[in-house]
This record gives C-alpha cells, structure tokens and sequence, in this order.
C-alpha cells in the first residue's frame, strides 16, 4: 500500500552534483526514520545516510561533508544531496522509511560517477 518513487539519477561527472528525491504515498502518517541506501556491484549494500521525525541526521565516513540528507515531514518525502562526486559513488540508490514496525522501500536509482 504504502509506495516510493524515486528520482534524480543519472550520470554526472565527477566533482558534479545531483540530488534525489524520494516521495512516499499511500500513507497519512509520517515516518520514523528515513534515508538511503546504496550497492555497487560485487560489493555489500551499505547505509548512506538517515535522518528521523526530529532531523537528527546520521552519515556514512565515506559521504560526511560531501551528502546532505533533508525531509519534508509533511510530503513525506526524502532528499539526498549530493556535492563533489567521485566515481567510487557510483551504486544503485534506495531510499527508505519505517513507519508501524515496517520498512518500506523504493525502486532503487542508478548513480553513475564517471568521466
């Protein structure tokens, strides 16, 4: 019931920027947490970054200074901005939310880091 739809993907050059957007619908009630993941290929799904109902906000090591992840409480909707990419940020990218002890997830976006 409760959907995601992504957008924002695509392919930037490194140093670029892009921000992705993840809208929830099917749900009046806001989420707990949300954030996104990511998976490149032959590697494990790692958390990108989180932020909670408060905007607490949480990173990666390898995105902290560089990702800003922001929400809309009341579009239920997700963002994730991202500066000075490098090619090793290249993955498939999955918002999330948690909302009634469930977690929901989106299509997954493709982000490709390349020259």
């Amino acid at each position: 019931q409760v959907q995601f739809v992504e957008s924002g993907g695509g392919l930037v050059q490194p140093g670029g920027s892009l921000r992705l957007s993840c809208a929830a619908s099917g749900s009046i009630f806001s989420f707990f947490a949300m954030g996104w993941y990511r998976q490149a290929p032959g590697k494990q799904r790692e958390l990108v970054a989180d932020i909670n109902i408060g905007g607490t906000t949480n990173y990666a090591d390898s995105v902290k200074g560089r990702f800003t992840i922001s929400r809309d409480n009341a579009k239920n909707t997700v963002y994730l901005q991202m500066d000075s990419l490098k090619p090793e940020d290249t993955a498939v990218y999955t918002c999330f939310g948690d909302q009634d002890a469930s977690r929901y997830w989106g299509q997954g976006t493709q982000v490709t880091v390349s020259s």
